[in-house]
């Protein structure tokens, strides 16, 4: 077990391109804060954060990966500013997971995550491709108002009934087979705009 008070020193030095700091399988004692910093290059793979993690309006300057980690409360990256790619493909999240106006200037990853609260990514921008694919989300989803510059993969993804995808921009690709909301299939008529191909 680490401290959350360790984690945010290590991660709070100048970042240098090509090192990054590994708490690869580490538990976080108590919540993390790293809201409003800038972040050196970090690899959380595994990790668990029993109390949640706070990044709101945090710039990630590296890497940022958050593959297989468990969130045991409310995960908050609203406002952040991932450089790189963002991996949290495999990620549990017990509370919600707020990414709002996120962004995304590499690819974004979720892959089979589980979101056992709300997922909140109303006006995010991706630069890559975001990746939902197999992910499943039990609470509310907001996907309002998000700009995807990399198309947009939700191959075999659950999302509940009612997400909303008011004014959502994709340009790309954009894959949505095995795809549901709710108890029905995802289509391209749910998207506002979509600029490239589907494929259903």
């Amino acid at each position: 077990m680490i401290a959350a008070a360790d984690i945010r020193a290590a991660l709070s030095r100048p970042h240098r391109h090509g090192t990054h700091s590994s708490f690869v399988g580490e538990t976080c004692d108590g919540p993390l804060d790293l809201s409003g910093l800038t972040l050196s290059g970090v690899d959380f793979s595994g990790a668990i954060f029993p109390e949640g993690l706070d990044a709101r309006g945090a710039t990630f300057e590296g890497l940022s990966w958050f593959s297989r980690v468990t969130f045991g409360a409310d995960a908050r990256f609203a406002g952040a500013t991932f450089a790189s790619d963002a991996r949290f493909e495999d990620a549990a999240f017990a509370g919600s997971a707020d990414f709002e106006g996120t962004d995304f200037r590499g690819i974004a990853r979720f892959d089979r995550a589980r979101v056992s609260g709300d997922l909140r990514m109303r006006g995010i921008t991706c630069n890559g491709n975001l990746s939902f694919e197999a992910a499943r989300i039990a609470g509310a989803a907001d996907l309002s108002q998000a700009e995807f510059m990399g198309g947009l993969w939700l191959q075999d993804v659950g999302f509940p009934a009612g997400t909303a995808f008011a004014d959502t921009q994709i340009h790309g690709r954009l894959w949505l087979r095995g795809g549901h909301v709710g108890n029905r299939v995802l289509r391209p008529a749910d998207f506002d705009m979509a600029y490239g191909y589907a494929w259903t």
